[in-house]
């Protein structure tokens, strides 16, 4: 590049600074300057590299996504929404993680800030610190299912409280009194408002104490299968367990199957997401259906606006709403104990 463009200020009779000036449009030149350097660039067939220009615009062409994992079905399906909807606007993606560990998720906004144009942020155990260097940023911030005290960033959520309120709300109107509930991450909001939605059925329902059905657990399937293990040594048994997602669910699922234990005739099995695989697990899995892939594209699609608009924007709260998807794992309870 240097040598081109050296070779533009030779014939232009000009400086390499004149050029990058002309170019870029970031110091006014005289119009004899600008006439000779636009010919030369046409004379020697110059392409200003995209790169270099973007850095002097300070736009770099990338938006960033912080996500807990990138693995996962829940995290693959809103990351191709997002990607989708990031091409459409002529974006690229730059992906990190956090792993729900504070260091790492500092680590990682930190090493986003500079080299991307906005964040979408999914984390849901954030805390303070992270949320105070957010929220003082120059570029745009769209968090998913995050949880914020502030109006200095784009906030589109999904009804977690609602969603399992719904499902504990049609096992009990099925019969179910017994109903377990395998929590997610202790720290996570979203793990927190599932609880909220499932003690506001069961006090609803007139069950008041529900500590002795809670278990503590995680997304993963390694927890339904061992908190579902423990469950299950619980006498009486419960008549049907909601797990903290599809994942956790499934691990129930699998537990349940090597003790011999009939889904859903002796116990009714319930997630939440509805990822794929949810609909090819056995039995097909009932669970709470978030429009994942919507949600991606609507945070970068929130994002561009963010970055094209003219004029100051008020920040938006968007919630989604969830739906409750009944499939072959839940059934009326046959429990006449």
């Amino acid at each position: 590049m240097d040598r081109t463009i050296r070779e533009v200020a030779r014939r232009a009779g000009v400086s390499i600074a004149t050029v990058s000036r002309v170019l870029n449009k970031t110091v006014p030149v005289s119009e004899d300057k600008r006439k000779r350097v636009l010919e030369a660039v046409d004379a020697v067939g110059y392409t200003p590299n995209p790169a270099a220009q973007s850095l002097l615009k300070k736009e770099t062409g990338g938006l960033g996504v912080l996500l807990p994992y990138a693995g996962e079905e829940f995290f693959a399906e809103l990351l191709t929404g997002a990607d989708l909807a990031a091409q459409e606007y002529g974006y690229y993606l730059l992906i990190c993680t956090s792993h729900r560990d504070d260091k790492t998720l500092q680590a990682s906004i930190r090493g986003l800030d500079k080299r991307v144009d906005g964040l979408v942020v999914m984390v849901p155990e954030i805390n303070a610190k992270e949320l105070a260097y957010l929220a003082k940023g120059e570029d745009p911030v769209v968090c998913i299912n995050t949880p914020l005290s502030t109006d200095a960033v784009d906030r589109i959520n999904f009804d977690n409280f609602e969603g399992v309120r719904k499902m504990t709300a049609y096992l009990i109107a099925n019969g179910h009194e017994r109903i377990a509930l395998i929590r997610g991450p202790e720290r996570a909001h979203d793990a927190q408002k599932r609880l909220e939605g499932y003690r506001a059925a069961m006090q609803g329902a007139g069950v008041s104490d529900t500590s002795m059905l809670e278990f503590n657990g995680d997304y993963t399937k390694q927890a339904g299968y061992t908190v579902g293990e423990k469950i299950l040594a619980l006498d009486p048994r419960p008549t049907a367990i909601i797990a903290a997602n599809d994942y956790c669910a499934i691990g129930v699922l699998s537990v349940l199957h090597e003790h011999g234990i009939a889904v859903p005739e002796e116990i009714s099995v319930a997630g939440f997401d509805d990822v794929p695989s949810a609909q090819y697990a056995a039995p097909t899995l009932t669970s709470v259906r978030v429009p994942i892939r919507e949600i991606g594209a609507a945070a970068i699609r929130r994002l561009v606006t963010r970055l094209r608009a003219k004029h100051p924007m008020p920040h938006e709260d968007q919630v989604y709403p969830v739906e409750l998807v009944v499939r072959q794992s839940t059934a009326p309870c046959k429990d006449e104990a």
